[in-house]
């Protein structure tokens, strides 16, 4: 008798758990949903941001309100999620400089298990562009003058631990060239110095610097990821220039605090996988050079983890620190 009741208790409570489960998924969300940007307004990742807010409020039949927080690098923002109460009313969107920072920053926060992922958003490459004054018009011929002439070459960032430079400084251990890094303050400015010669190499964004290819201005050598970008399939990957296993890519993500309920992050992640297929929400990373990329929170989790460890790597080998000036 003990035992039917025992075996009937634990019935009971297989039955509420799926109960309250099922609650969970039919409730969620019953108010507005915050979605931190932890960048200035206007940038790469609020773009995309705003992008997911607006198709996601239609599909929760709530506001989700985009919040920017920009500061140190996205860690004022990402601080702030990290200690919002995990509820899934505050959420996150990251860039691929995530990945870097706790080996550039001293965190509040643990990248990996600081946060419950969600599902990756995007990736797109940089384009690897030259004036069109250099003596070499290919990546192949540009990484073999770079080895005949060490130091000879300029690259130009956004800013020192940036994803371009740490795109460049990997390029750079791989290739076994050396390049001189002349960081600036943001990524315009560094473009003019770039087609007027004053630098001479720049991992740039496709949507900055396909334009200036396209009119002649700059060169267009290669894509830093490991398959070519259907935005430009004519150039070809660093890894078929010469370089073998580069690869290297611009990210979003949606994270959610730590604690988050198991079933609210699988709402979550089924509403924007599904969004993410839309037809015009391709488009609209298309036209920035971006790939979609919807998968499972455990695919995400692996590639953070991924990503934490190549670049914590690199920036101890090349003693990457954030000292020092820029443009």
């Amino acid at each position: 008798m003990t035992s039917q009741r025992l075996f009937a208790g634990v019935l009971l409570g297989l039955a509420l758990f799926a109960a309250a489960a099922a609650h969970a998924q039919r409730s969620y969300p019953q108010r507005p949903i915050r979605l931190v940007v932890p960048f200035a307004p206007g940038g790469g990742t609020d773009i995309s941001g705003r992008t997911i807010a607006a198709k996601l409020s239609g599909r929760l039949n709530q506001h989700v309100i985009v919040d920017n927080r920009p500061g140190a690098g996205g860690n004022i923002g990402i601080e702030l999620v990290a200690k919002a109460v995990p509820d899934g009313y505050t959420l996150l969107i990251v860039s691929s400089g995530y990945g870097a920072n706790p080996s550039l920053y001293k965190l509040s926060y643990d990248p990996v298990t600081g946060f419950e992922p969600i599902t990756q958003i995007s990736q797109q490459p940089f384009l690897v562009v030259t004036n069109s004054t250099v003596p070499f018009r290919s990546a192949k011929e540009m990484i073999a003058y770079a080895k005949t002439n060490p130091g000879k070459l300029n690259y130009s960032s956004a800013g020192i631990g940036g994803s371009q430079h740490l795109a460049v400084e990997l390029f750079k251990a791989r290739a076994g060239v050396d390049l001189v890094h002349v960081p600036y303050r943001g990524g315009a400015s560094n473009l003019a110095d770039l087609v007027s010669n004053q630098v001479q190499l720049d991992f740039g964004t496709i949507i900055s610097t396909l334009p200036l290819a396209r009119s002649g201005q700059l060169r267009a050598l290669a894509v830093t990821t490991s398959v070519r970008s259907p935005a430009v399939p004519d150039v070809p990957t660093l890894a078929e220039s010469g370089v073998p296993g580069y690869s290297v890519s611009g990210w979003n993500a949606i994270l959610a605090p730590a604690g988050t309920p198991r079933e609210v992050v699988e709402v979550l992640n089924r509403e924007i996988v599904a969004l993410l297929q839309l037809p015009d929400v391709k488009e609209r990373y298309a036209t920035d050079g971006s790939m979609v990329v919807a998968g499972t929170p455990q695919q995400l989790a692996q590639h953070i983890r991924q990503e934490v460890a190549k670049w914590a790597k690199l920036i101890k080998e090349r003693n990457i620190r954030l000292e020092s000036s820029a443009r």
